[in-house]
């Protein structure tokens, strides 16, 4: 083996042969010998780690549950700071299947559900009991939410709740007037969709209900966007039938 062989093993024997070197030019003494010279401009890489990678290659993460417990303790600044951090986390659901932006339909939480939104969570996502952030909205009169949703995001109207109803249907039932308007007027729903039962959104109105003042106005206004008054649901019944078994008057004077 050569004598300055051993010096590629050990990078520190090799600093210091150079500046061994170096030194006994400055002296003036002029060596014949073969020798290792280091350009003192050289630097080594350090080896790195994959299983360490430097800060800068680590993305920034939320841990599995933190946006859902932010979201449950309604705590806006929170919720805002995860999403800016990451948005990886914004669709994963607890152990009913909810997740944060429908925790946030449930409780109302507006200024909540408009963040998610913006952020693109998933308006569809359903839970372990078929209810959406925009079915559960339309359902249960989250009207300012859905109004967002319908705005900023894209409902998907092939996905049905577990009685097999778009948002609409229930709206009618349980006389959200402002949720049927602003459905209706968005255009998208399905108004003469019809559930496992056969019903419509106006024959439930009419069916299901008391035949007050709210579901005379809900009718009129599927009536007037062109709700098909003829449809029958699985009992061979239309809207009609129903006002008149019942004796709703004025909504039967509506729908003849």
């Amino acid at each position: 083996m050569k004598p300055y062989s051993i010096l590629w093993l050990f990078p520190t024997l090799l600093v210091f042969a150079g500046c061994a070197d170096h030194s006994s030019q400055s002296n003036g003494t002029n060596t014949s010998t073969n020798s290792i010279v280091l350009d003192s401009t050289a630097s080594v890489p350090l080896p790195t780690n994959p299983n360490h990678p430097s800060k800068e290659e680590t993305p920034m993460s939320i841990a599995p549950g933190r946006l859902l417990q932010a979201v449950s303790a309604e705590d806006l600044n929170l919720v805002q700071t995860l999403l800016d951090q990451s948005t990886a986390m914004i669709d994963e659901q607890n152990e009913k299947g909810e997740s944060p932006l429908l925790i946030a339909v449930h409780h109302n939480m507006i200024d909540i559900a408009k963040i998610l939104v913006d952020h693109g969570a998933n308006i569809n996502l359903q839970d372990h009991i078929q209810d959406s952030p925009y079915l559960y909205a339309g359902a249960q009169g989250k009207t300012e939410i859905l109004a967002y949703m319908l705005e900023n995001s894209e409902p998907d109207q092939s996905i049905v709740n577990r009685f097999g109803g778009n948002a609409l249907i229930p709206a009618a039932e349980k006389g959200h007037l402002a949720n049927v308007k602003l459905l209706l007027t968005d255009g998208r729903v399905d108004i003469d969709h019809q559930n496992h039962y056969g019903y419509t959104a106006l024959i439930e109105a009419v069916a299901l209900r008391d035949g007050s003042k709210i579901y005379q106005d809900i009718v009129r206004e599927l009536l007037a966007h062109g709700a098909n008054k003829e449809l029958r649901d699985n009992q061979g019944k239309t809207a009609e039938d129903y006002a008149r078994e019942l004796g709703y008057d004025q909504l039967l004077s509506q729908l003849t």
